[in-house]
């Protein structure tokens, strides 16, 4: 069990994040945030980077930060931007990445064939880092947070860079390895963590808002959802009195998708967790052209 226990983050003056509170066991955990909400200084005091002003961070009962080199044993993380050295080939920089988790160097190459084998790039471990594309990049980054079959999983937008079928085998990956570990999935694209997580944690003004299955989330949003088909002429005026999630061009009309809390001559859908995302995060989203829907 990792457990977070009235944790703030404070840099001078600015509060990164207030009174946190989480309970992690086994399954995956998605964590969705618009950008600067707090998502990667979570993840960075989950894996010991960084610190909290106040509160603690435990696993299995022991704070973290007193369990040192014992908990980043069982520790397995992928940053945004994770270091790697251009003229390695993949097996040379992973062996060198075993070598820093004090992994047995024979054991080390079989566990890195293993896993290259299962991100799809059995044929590349001599083969030069600097000739790799970015989503074989990041399927190298999945192999290095790995490499110690960790108990705890950190990922900090893992699919960054991966097209469709790599994201597809990775999402399968990670079902797979849930089974007796806690997982943390950080990301912007709200398909990945949709058929996968057991839990969803939505960060807004640096607290925790909603922590909960992604069936409970979706109730939100339950008997308040429509659809309906508007010619354009209808569109500003509706978008000025209703609470518009997205938009989809339909020949020579607009599907419009809504939050309204009166029924009307409109058709009721079933809300997804995309939905509940634009929703709850209407102002940032529409602020922000960073956020990717998958």
């Amino acid at each position: 069990m990792l457990e977070v226990h009235n944790v703030t983050k404070k840099y001078k003056s600015f509060t990164a994040l207030e009174d946190i509170n989480l309970q992690f066991d086994h399954g995956i955990y998605g964590l969705l945030a618009p950008n600067g909400a707090g998502k990667t200084t979570l993840m960075k005091m989950l894996v010991t980077l960084t610190f909290p002003t106040d509160g603690e961070i435990t696993y299995q009962g022991e704070d973290i930060i007193n369990l040192g080199e014992d908990y980043r044993d069982i520790l397995g993380y992928l940053p945004q931007d994770f270091g790697y050295y251009k003229s390695y080939t993949a097996e040379k920089y992973l062996l060198y990445v075993a070598a820093l988790k004090g992994l047995n160097k024979q054991k080390a190459k079989q566990r890195i064939r293993e896993l290259l084998e299962i991100v799809g790039l059995p044929n590349v471990a001599k083969k030069k880092l600097k000739t790799f594309s970015g989503g074989m990049l990041q399927r190298i980054g999945i192999c290095q947070a790995l490499l110690n079959d960790p108990k705890v999983v950190i990922l900090d937008e893992p699919t960054a860079g991966l097209d469709p079928k790599e994201r597809a085998r990775f999402k399968r990956l990670l079902s797979t390895l849930a089974r007796d570990r806690i997982i943390l999935l950080s990301t912007h694209i709200v398909s990945d963590v949709e058929s996968i997580a057991n839990e969803i944690i939505m960060i807004k003004d640096n607290r925790i808002l909603y922590s909960m299955p992604q069936q409970e989330l979706n109730k939100l949003l339950e008997e308040r959802l429509f659809e309906t088909t508007l010619p354009f002429s209808e569109l500003e005026k509706f978008r000025a009195t209703h609470s518009v999630l997205s938009e989809k061009q339909e020949k020579n009309k607009m599907t419009v998708r809504f939050v309204a809390t009166e029924t009307g001559p409109w058709n009721k859908v079933e809300p997804t967790l995309e939905d509940v995302f634009l929703y709850v995060f209407e102002e940032e989203t529409e602020s922000s052209e960073e956020i990717k829907y998958g």
